[in-house]
């Protein structure tokens, strides 16, 4: 397949096997449009299956991450819809959100600048985010009278960072500065400004020469045991584990401890990852 969106800009890293998605509209901090929402959803479902993409980052140009729906070319015109034009439209924001999930290869946001409405939503949606010092992230909707649960984020929020802090975020749409989100839990890394692209690379490359078939399953249960009891947890787990010990990556380590070097573990399309690669000057 050919993936060419034209609301954002795409690119793949063949020696790396990282992918990168760059939100491209900085003159509008890169707020969303329904171009933007439609080609998302259908870039990350693609990339589900895309040869030689073992990870993703997802960024944006210029001094923000992505600040939400576009006031002129989403809000005004969702005014004029009915209910039913509304949902159609609500729908496709969920679906952004589940094809980000549902795809197996881990997405890592480089955060920089602010990140409001369904930015941060897309930010929460990533399964690991480093953020800029300078980064702020509110989740605006009830600023703008909406509810705090859109596009899943009453599900996946309080699962990150606990009930009663999801509920303040979620209630006040208060911003809060890039130190306060990292002592929640939400930001894995805060990083200086100029350093958040070149750290966030660096961590979907060592992600890209893991396990392809273990990183996706991880991420599979991480979603899937949510709604299981402990007991039916672990029999998944025991049946998933047991068959990542029947792939070439399980074996592929065993002999790599033998050799005393480090793994090649294979791709989702049995390549295998590339070696790793010294980064020189700030991405």
């Amino acid at each position: 397949m050919t993936i060419d969106p034209k609301s954002f800009l795409y690119t793949h890293d063949a020696a790396t096997g990282v992918a990168t998605i760059l939100l491209n509209r900085p003159q509008r901090m890169n707020a969303l449009t329904f171009e933007v929402y439609r080609e998302l959803g259908q870039t990350f479902r693609d990339l589900a299956a895309e040869p030689g993409v073992r990870a993703i980052v997802l960024t944006g140009q210029g001094r923000a991450f992505c600040t939400g729906g576009d006031v002129h070319d989403i809000i005004g015109p969702l005014l004029g819809r009915d209910a039913e034009g509304m949902y159609e439209f609500t729908r496709m924001t969920c679906d952004v959100i589940e094809s980000m999930r549902a795809c197996p290869r881990p997405i890592v946001a480089a955060i920089n600048g602010t990140v409001a409405g369904a930015g941060a939503v897309l930010a929460t949606a990533a399964d690991l985010r480093v953020a800029a010092e300078s980064a702020r992230i509110a989740f605006l909707f009830t600023k703008v009278g909406l509810s705090g649960a859109d596009m899943g984020m009453c599900w996946l929020l309080p699962r990150i960072i606990g009930f009663g802090r999801a509920a303040e975020l979620l209630m006040t749409g208060d911003f809060i500065d890039a130190a306060e989100a990292h002592r929640m839990g939400l930001y894995n890394r805060v990083v200086a400004d100029d350093h958040v692209l070149e750290v966030a690379l660096n961590l979907a490359e060592g992600l890209a020469r893991g396990p392809a078939y273990g990183l996706g399953i991880t991420k599979q249960q991480l979603d899937e045991e949510a709604d299981l009891s402990f007991t039916v947890a672990l029999e998944r787990e025991a049946r998933a584990q047991a068959e990542c010990m029947r792939s070439s990556d399980f074996a592929e380590a065993y002999q790599a401890f033998v050799d005393k070097r480090a793994p090649t573990f294979n791709g989702p399309d049995g390549e295998p990852a590339a070696p790793p690669t010294e980064r020189t000057g700030d991405s």
